[in-house]
């Protein structure tokens, strides 16, 4: 009997995928956008970007720049990427292998124009360039997707704006707050990250600064205010910020990027973790709309967006921490294995952002509040969630130690209401208003309204 790999259907089986999430189902069909191959479509443009900038600056003919814009990137959608991955290895980096690809790509426009390609710049550039370019798409996209999650709290929170249900502090009941003002709060947390998200990307640069960030070649090349004009040309032709510098071991941009995008997945991990502690059987003060199955229990309609975004918010904090480990080692002026690391830990941490905010979505939008079970809830411990209240309006007329006599009897089991009602005071006490959780629930609904406000403020709709 043959094993496996003798097998003809061995020898015929289609070249060996290394990841396709099989254990990440957060990112499927969500992280596509920060799939390898659009990686390698980001480093193709990085390099027609630099052909454009030369013409942009006059050291190129205007038949350079027709080439590039020729190129059509779909040329690109048969390559082996195994094999590109592969012959990435020998480098160190994915460029190296790109760069004849791109200059065949040229020549079948322009033989002459070939000659041009990649003219000046380090792997460092194209590699840097293309990374920031892929960060922005990947977080236009989640911030579309946490704009959709945003519209369905919003409603959520205007819609439940006054219903009164148990707040929890350390895992138990506190006070009271409302249904409404736990979404405006999330609301609040996802608008956050989403605005510190675009604020960075505003921000993303583009990389030229050749072998060892002087620009040395370019210099030599086309002359100082030639060569000095172009990372500025280069990132106008990407839509990228220009920066005073290159930045080959000063990684702020990756850093910033990376934390802005792990605090998208933080903001609605809270979110799912929430929703995932209000939707247990026990206390059902919210259900989602697509539950998902158990292979042995066929009663189950688990949360499962709600799980899947916690498992994203258990992993991202520590690609962060890497990238800035990394950033820490980005010795000299290229780094030697610090920079290597920083890619699978961006790429990562995009994955993540992308599946974790369309979850949020899918899970806001789909998110239902229970009135009656909050309210049920809200009735578990007899009126003893209202106990603040209570000290602060009977302390001043019954004292602190009959006071304290008065709780220690009611968590024993006696009716808070009868031990109220019994008191020679009572008279001057209104008892249904002090008991009833709706009566105590502060600034909830301002707040929330402020919440819906700065929503609509920053573009959310429902």
């Amino acid at each position: 009997m043959s094993t496996d790999d003798d097998s003809d259907d061995a020898h015929s089986a289609p070249p060996f995928t290394l990841d396709v999430g099989l254990l990440s189902p957060v990112s499927i069909g969500a992280g596509h956008e920060a799939s390898d191959r659009s990686v390698f479509s980001h480093l193709v443009g990085a390099e027609l970007a630099l052909l454009r900038a030369f013409v942009a600056t006059g050291v190129a003919p205007e038949s350079v720049g027709a080439a590039a814009h020729a190129v059509r990137m779909d040329l690109w959608l048969d390559l082996d990427l195994p094999a590109f991955a592969h012959a990435s290895v020998a480098g160190g980096n994915p460029v190296i292998p790109l760069i004849p690809l791109v200059r065949e790509r040229i020549a079948a426009q322009d033989p002459d124009a070939a000659a041009w390609v990649h003219r000046g710049a380090t792997s460092q550039d194209i590699l840097d360039t293309a990374l920031m370019t892929l960060g922005r798409e990947v977080s236009w996209t989640v911030t579309g997707s946490l704009s959709l999650a945003a519209g369905a709290l919003l409603t959520l929170a205007q819609r439940h704006r006054d219903d009164p249900a148990a707040a929890r502090t350390l895992a138990t009941h506190a006070v009271p707050t409302t249904l409404g003002l736990k979404a405006a709060t999330w609301l609040r947390s996802i608008i956050r990250a989403r605005r510190r998200l675009l604020e960075v990307v505003e921000r993303l640069p583009a990389q030229l600064g050749g072998a060892a960030g002087t620009l040395a070649s370019f210099v030599e090349w086309f002359g100082a205010d030639q060569a000095a004009a172009l990372p500025g040309a280069f990132a106008g032709e990407l839509g990228l910020q220009t920066i005073d510098a290159p930045w080959h071991t000063d990684r702020w941009p990756v850093t910033e990027l990376g934390d802005a995008l792990a605090a998208v997945v933080a903001a609605v991990g809270s979110f799912g973790t929430d929703v995932a502690l209000l939707a247990r059987t026990e206390i059902g003060e919210a259900s989602v709309a697509d539950g998902g199955g158990s292979s042995a229990m066929p009663q189950k309609q688990n949360p499962v967006d709600a799980v899947l975004i916690r498992s994203a918010a258990l992993r991202a904090p520590a690609l962060a921490a890497q990238l800035h480990l990394a950033a820490g080692l980005a010795v000299d002026e290229r780094p030697d294995g610090a920079w290597h690391a920083e890619w699978p830990a961006l790429q990562e941490l995009m994955r993540l952002a992308l599946g974790a905010s369309a979850h949020a979505a899918a899970l806001a939008s789909g998110l239902t509040f229970h009135v009656d079970r909050a309210r049920a809830n809200l009735d578990l411990t007899h009126g003893l969630i209202v106990s603040e209240r209570l000290g602060i309006a009977l302390v001043p007329v019954i004292g602190r130690e009959r006071f304290a006599s008065l709780i220690a009897a009611a968590s024993a089991g006696e009716d808070l209401g009868a031990l109220l009602r019994a008191l020679p005071e009572a008279s001057e006490l209104d008892v249904a208003d002090l008991l009833d959780p709706a009566q105590y629930t502060g600034l909830a609904a301002r707040l929330t309204d402020d919440a819906v406000r700065r929503a609509l403020q920053d573009g959310i709709r429902p």
